[in-house]
């Protein structure tokens, strides 16, 4: 007679921790899971660059971190630079910033944030794709240490 009993409380409290989680619980679980995808970005890089042997000095600026919007269109810009044609070494890079720019738009999605439409471009060869490399990988590094650095920017729209 316990067993039933048991099983059926079981049961109840199970649902009961399923429910849906609150507006405040999703967005503090997407933050943090937007800063664990910077942070393996980062490692990707390092391991890119490892591969390429070569570690040229390139200085490049950065783009201001506002909110959500400008997060959101800057990873757009960023994915489609990694998709140049001589990155088959950073296929995976491309996939992170890929991945996180849609992260942070369903964040801005849950926030009732507008953001605009993903940026749209085309891969143009480039007459030097090694340095063209390098000057992408340094902007993504960059702009996900300052997205780490700016973490409180994923509240704002």
């Amino acid at each position: 007679m316990h067993f039933p009993l048991t099983l059926l409380c079981a049961a109840l409290m199970a649902a009961g921790s399923t429910s849906r989680p609150s507006r405040r619980g999703s967005i503090r679980k997407t933050i943090y899971d937007i800063k664990n995808m910077v942070q393996t970005t980062q490692v990707h890089i390092k391991l890119v660059r490892r591969q390429l042997s070569v570690f040229p000095l390139i200085e490049v600026s950065t783009p201001s971190i506002d909110g959500l919007a400008s997060i959101s269109h800057e990873l757009g810009l960023l994915d489609i630079e990694l998709q140049n044609p001589f990155t088959q070494l950073v296929i995976q890079v491309q996939t992170d910033v890929s991945s996180l720019e849609g992260r942070v738009r369903a964040l801005a999605q849950i926030l009732d944030c507008p953001v605009q439409s993903r940026p749209s471009g085309v891969v143009t060869d480039n007459q030097f794709p090694v340095s063209q490399l390098y000057l992408t990988l340094t902007k993504v590094q960059l702009y996900m240490e300052m997205l780490l650095l700016k973490e409180d920017k994923l509240k704002v729209c």
